[in-house]
């Protein structure tokens, strides 16, 4: 946007670049030496007063009474109250195209099962006052803007994870009584985020008219070419849908430039509990999830019943999925009658071996009647992380993937170039091998003819019942999201706790706020100290060295527990490395999303300087993280036991 500047008579145009450049101020950055030593007499109106308040452009001024400018909420609304009845979400969603199809198709289907779920979770959370937000979900992905080169797939085998997501998000959002809009056009989100006609890029000038914004990547860019700087203001109400993740030193656009951590979707400067993703991948990230259908008990019986003990169907709707495989189909041929479903226009794909009975593409409905019957879903490696293996354990069936030696990961695979993670991924689905496990999910080389058939054949031998875990289902879902919604705050970032240069010594009493468990080097917030206000609470810390070389997300696993990454500016100090009796002969604060740590070689210790690369995920040679981790309930990893 540009300026009109009046001085007397005169008028001239300048664009908000070019004044900062004319007044010493970068974009984002610090004023010159020379206008920060300056005295400023200037009116109520200035340059740099437009900049760095309107425009958002210029840092703040530190003369300025920056109390007086909150980020401005919407007026309050009602009390928030469970709805069973999701007829007003499927007109929102309306009609137009495939992928809007296919989700109202999935919300129909899912209509029950989330009404009993609101009924289960209304007995636990009677007691509890909910405000109702207001709440914008843009789907950007899906834009005619975007290219939205989903919707014309949905019918020839295209992917389907991201519209089932988003399907279940809509949902779970609009069953817990919240005030939606929904937008799946540019058109739309302008007319929803009260922008003025034209090409945007304007300051939003009243206040911003939602409480929570869930977007993705195409979505965020799609804001700030509508917002222009306002976003940079109002980016702590986003909360971003992210299949795959985004760690924080991908995250911070500064240090993921000057440190070589590119990608083609980071750079948002967002906290990165602000991503949401699929699965639980890193706590780096929040977990958004999706649910499965869960069986009745008269459904969990037929499937027992009617199992057939040599049929496999294989994950795999395109012929590409295929392609080289003949080698352990032939074997798996040997002892199953092999079903695919796999997306072909005219003539049966050479890639298909001709013993594969092919049912073509399902509507979901077959396909769950055809997963019901088979032992076993064997996947190919590829898609990575989708849906349909839950599905397929959900309905009784033996997940068979391949293991990835080494792990497939940005640094050797072309999928995963390009994305904001360095994440290795040891299998197809690593969730399930992980969270899961046997006899449910089965990790095998393919590569090892031996290993493979010794798997089906032990597989043939195996009896399993239905399993979903519970983060899965539609009281699952709606128990997060209900938590994330209540608790997460990114626009009241917390005080400093305490300033590492203050911290000689705790400046309450007693002199530390940690205390040592009893025969174990791990701390926790001591009992007799008040806690400051956090989510999750801070009694819900366990702290820990990790090993040299390990993550937090390691290292607190090997506890059988979860890196908490909100708990890191309560433990980026000297009392909590003195609790865990480590001497510093040196200590050093700096820009790292490997800090805080320990060089026990050289005797130094690191403490993180910049609160948005607080990093779970992150791992360096020879340094020892410091490492917050916590409890969860089981079968829902996303919250601790004193998070509800």
């Amino acid at each position: 946007m540009a300026w009109w500047a009046s001085v007397t008579s005169l008028r001239i145009l300048i664009t908000p670049t070019a004044l900062a450049n004319w007044i010493g101020c970068e974009p984002d950055g610090p004023l010159t030496p020379v206008i920060a030593s300056m005295e400023w007499t200037a009116p109520e109106c200035s340059f740099l007063v437009y900049l760095s308040e309107v425009e958002w452009f210029c840092p703040p001024l530190a003369w300025r009474n920056h109390s007086s400018m909150p980020t401005a909420h919407p007026a309050p609304t009602g009390q928030a109250a469970l709805r069973l009845d999701l007829g007003p979400l499927l007109e929102q969603v309306g009609t137009g195209k495939e992928s809007l199809s296919f989700m109202r198709r999935r919300m129909r289907r899912l209509a029950a099962q989330w009404a009993s779920a609101a009924r289960r979770l209304d007995s636990r959370l009677r007691t509890r006052s909910r405000q109702q937000k207001r709440i914008l979900v843009h789907v950007g992905f899906l834009t005619e803007e975007s290219g939205d080169m989903f919707s014309p797939k949905v019918l020839k085998g295209g992917p389907l994870g991201e519209m089932v997501q988003w399907a279940d998000v809509l949902s779970a959002l609009h069953v817990l009584g919240h005030s939606l809009k929904v937008s799946f056009s540019v058109k739309d989100l302008q007319g929803f985020l009260g922008v003025p006609p034209g090409r945007g890029s304007c300051p939003l000038t009243g206040p911003f008219p939602f409480d929570l914004v869930y977007t993705d990547y195409h979505g965020l860019q799609q804001m700030k070419q509508l917002m222009g700087l306002s976003l940079k203001k109002y980016r702590c109400h986003m909360r971003v849908i992210d299949t795959f993740g985004t760690e924080p030193a991908y995250s911070h656009e500064q240090y993921a430039t000057h440190h070589n951590y590119r990608s083609n979707w980071g750079y948002w400067n967002l906290n990165c509990r602000q991503y949401m993703t699929m699965f639980p991948h890193t706590p780096d990230n929040s977990f958004m999830g999706f649910v499965a259908e869960e069986l009745n008990e008269t459904e969990r019986g037929s499937i027992q019943r009617n199992k057939v003990a040599t049929m496999a169907v294989v994950y795999g709707k395109e012929v590409s999925m295929w392609k080289g495989k003949d080698n352990f189909l032939a074997i798996l041929n040997r002892y199953m009658e092999i079903h695919g479903t796999v997306y072909y226009e005219s003539q049966r794909p050479p890639e298909v071996p001709a013993f594969v009975k092919n049912h073509g593409l399902l509507p979901q409905h077959e396909l769950q009647q055809l997963l019901r019957k088979a032992k076993l879903f064997i996947g190919f490696g590829f898609p990575y992380e989708g849906p349909a293996p839950l599905e397929a354990i959900a309905n009784g069936c033996i997940f068979l993937q391949p293991r990835f030696q080494p792990p497939h990961s940005s640094l050797n695979h072309e999928f995963f170039r390009g994305k904001p993670t360095s994440r290795e991924v040891s299998s197809q689905h690593p969730y399930a091998e992980q969270h899961i496990g046997r006899p449910h999910v089965v990790t095998v080389d393919f590569n090892n003819s031996q290993e493979f058939e010794a798997a089906i054949q032990k597989i043939m031998r195996t009896k399993v019942e239905p399993y979903l875990p519970f983060e899965y289902t539609c009281e699952g879902m709606l128990e997060r999201v209900n938590a994330y919604i209540e608790h997460q705050d990114f626009c009241h970032p917390d005080a400093p706790f305490p300033p590492v240069n203050a911290s000689k010594s705790w400046p309450g009493s007693p002199p530390s706020p940690f205390m040592l468990l009893p025969n174990t080097s791990t701390l926790v917030w001591a009992p007799n100290v008040t806690a400051p206000l956090c989510w999750p609470p801070l009694s819900a810390m366990l702290l820990l060295l990790a090993p040299e070389g390990l993550s937090c997300v390691r290292a607190c696993q090997e506890e059988s527990l979860v890196c908490e990454p909100a708990f890191f500016p309560y433990v980026n100090n000297l009392e909590a490395l003195s609790g865990l009796q480590v001497q510093c002969e040196a200590l050093e604060e700096e820009v790292s999303h490997l800090f805080p740590a320990v060089s026990l070689e050289e005797g130094e210790c690191f403490m993180q300087k910049e609160p948005l690369l607080y990093s779970c995920a992150g791992k360096g040679p020879k340094l020892r993280r410091l490492c917050p981790c916590r409890d969860s309930i089981q079968g829902q990893e996303a919250l601790c036991r004193d998070c509800l």
